[in-house]
């Protein structure tokens, strides 16, 4: 041997320690490509996947079922106190990833926490709208539907929040 790497064909091996030039682009052309899905990943503008925590760092929507909170006993938890959520107002339990309104006086309405234009979580409900930082979408709570949308869409082109049933059981708001 000379000491220097041998050409490879598809399927055999250079010399130990070596890489030739064609897996050191293939390499170098994947993790690009990689890292371009990644960047990419977060402009959906479907209502499911993955959420954010409000400042565009994404969270994983929580589960139904096992995992979410349930204690095991087959309820779920409760979602807020009746008397927490305001009329013409709302209530965020982003441990649940749920949104609990009160359009008007004894009816709850429940949607999805998560904004359908990237999934950041909803940061604030007033003056009749669910209301999420990172790019201005507002949402009426009384149906979810868009108010405000991000600046790239419309309201008629981003979707609206997920509704979510909920009911109450005593003075507690818990799932339907």
């Amino acid at each position: 041997m000379s000491g220097e790497p041998e050409e490879t064909t598809p399927g055999t091996v250079g010399t130990p320690g070596m890489t030739n030039r064609r897996a050191l682009f293939a390499g170098a052309g994947a993790v690009g490509a990689g890292a371009l899905l990644a960047a990419c990943g977060g402009g959906d503008t479907g209502g499911g996947g993955q959420g954010g925590d409000g400042d565009g760092e994404p969270v994983t929507p929580p589960r139904n079922g096992a995992g979410d909170g349930d204690d095991g006993d087959g309820e779920d938890p409760a979602l807020a106190a009746v008397g927490d959520v305001e009329v013409g107002g709302g209530l965020i339990n982003a441990a649940e990833g749920v949104v609990v309104t009160q359009p008007v006086e004894g009816e709850f309405r429940g949607f999805s926490a998560f904004c359908t234009h990237q999934g950041c979580v909803v940061a604030s409900v007033s003056d009749g709208t669910i209301n999420c930082i990172c790019h201005g979408s507002r949402y009426s709570i009384e149906d979810g539907s868009v108010v405000q949308s991000a600046p790239e869409l419309t309201p008629e082109t981003q979707n609206p929040l997920p509704e979510i049933g909920v009911t109450t059981e005593g003075d507690m708001i818990v799932r339907s």
